[in-house]
């Protein structure tokens, strides 16, 4: 599934045009975006938890070249799926 189909799903749900699906799916996408560039954890009871966690500086190789290159620290986006989540995905 991607954002199309999501778009569709909203679409038959609410009713309405495709504009309206897909300005509220983006709407939905750039919360929980804009949540995580300030830090904030996002909860969906039933789905999971989006949250940012800070990855440290390591060494990397180029795989042309072979050479070691340093890539800094970042902050990462990471997913926690809910239990039901889980149990439903297992069948």
């Amino acid at each position: 599934m991607n954002k199309v189909a999501i778009i569709e799903v909203v679409q038959n749900v609410l009713g309405g045009t495709k504009v309206d699906a897909e300005k509220a799916v983006d709407s939905i996408f750039e919360a929980i975006t804009d949540s995580l560039k300030k830090g904030e954890d996002v909860s969906i009871a039933g789905f999971g938890i989006f949250s940012g966690k800070m990855r440290a500086a390591r060494t990397a190789r180029n795989p042309r070249t072979g050479e070691a290159i340093q890539v800094p620290a970042m902050r990462v986006p990471k997913f926690r799926a809910s239990k039901t989540l889980k149990d439903t995905v297992k069948g």
